[in-house]
């Protein structure tokens, strides 16, 4: 862990440490990479296969490479990673030309590396949704609905009133659409289109599939103890459920891409803000539990399509 980096790339003069003061995250100068787009192409496909890497944005322009990594790994034992990829290509182009190399690389790229992304997302995700499905179909069946919120409706105190008011404020529409137009903003700025486009068309579809599911459904609010709160619509999905897993889980989600050192201790945060918003429309009695439940499952789905959406994206950007 203590070795310096500047010795090893002394030693291993085919890499050059140029940016590694940010844990987890570090920058290399490749020698070959400059102006070849085929070495580009072959570090990213071998270093996204690896488990301890995250990301990986190599510049044939530059002949530079951005390397994520899980941050408990030190900055050597990724520079010789890099190293023995760099003599694996130069065996590779040697063995075979390199326009047929620069052609199988790209063509693997494409067509593996989603392909296993996609298949684990789609069983995580089945997972989750089935899971969250289940739970409402027994909660509808065994009636506990009402149960629950009469429950919860004991805990109620003027403290945590002024509490869950603010945590489902972070849920309405405007705050939301507030929250996303900033960091849309915020995004273009840094020349990051597609987290924007792909963050501004997550808010959009997501409000819109949520209003006209309230519309389908037209279920009633719970109306057991008058509401703090001014309400209206109505009940089946919750839109504060189902938009807050969208919005916010996509804004962690790229939030730890871009700060792998801190990647659990943002989504935690990020899951955790999530479920307060959901209990915050329990407590306040405007919501029945099923109604959040299946607004989380939706959610879940439409946050898996615009992941996957986006990195697509970024799997496009990286092999052109």
């Amino acid at each position: 862990m203590n070795t310096d980096v500047g010795n090893l790339s002394n030693d291993h003069l085919l890499i050059k440490a140029i940016h590694t003061a940010v844990k987890g995250r570090a920058r290399y100068k490749v020698n070959g990479l400059h102006h070849s787009e085929a070495l580009k192409n072959y570090l990213e496909f071998r270093l996204l296969r690896e488990e301890i890497i995250t990301n990986a944005r190599a510049n044939h322009l530059t002949g530079n490479i951005l390397i994520f990594f899980q941050p408990n790994w030190n900055l050597n034992a990724i520079a010789l990673l890099l190293h023995n990829i760099v003599l694996d290509y130069q065996k590779e182009v040697a063995r075979i030309p390199v326009s047929k190399a620069h052609t199988s690389i790209v063509t693997a790229k494409a067509k593996h590396l989603p392909i296993d992304k996609i298949g684990n997302s789609l069983i995580l995700l089945s997972g989750a949704v089935c899971t969250l499905a289940l739970c409402s179909g027994l909660l509808h069946r065994y009636g506990f609905d009402q149960s629950i919120l009469l429950a919860i409706q004991k805990l109620h105190t003027p403290l945590f009133d002024r509490i869950m008011l603010g945590i489902t404020s972070l849920g309405d529409p405007l705050v939301i659409m507030l929250i996303s137009g900033g960091l849309e903003i915020n995004r273009l700025s840094h020349n990051r289109f597609w987290q924007a486009s792909t963050l501004s068309i997550a808010t959009a579809s997501t409000i819109g599939l949520n209003y006209f599911l309230k519309v389908l459904f037209g279920r009633a609010r719970p109306a057991l103890w008058k509401h703090i709160i001014n309400v209206g619509h109505h009940s089946f999905p919750s839109g504060h459920a189902m938009v807050s897993t969208v919005i916010y889980g996509f804004i962690g989600y790229i939030s730890a891409q871009q700060f792998p050192q801190y990647r659990r201790q943002i989504l935690t945060l990020t899951a955790v803000l999530i479920i307060l918003i959901g209990l915050s429309r329990l407590y306040l009695g405007v919501h029945w539990p099923t109604d959040v439940v299946i607004g989380y499952a939706i959610g879940l789905v439409c946050l898996t399509a615009c992941i996957s959406f986006w990195e697509s994206e970024q799997q496009y950007l990286l092999s052109t």
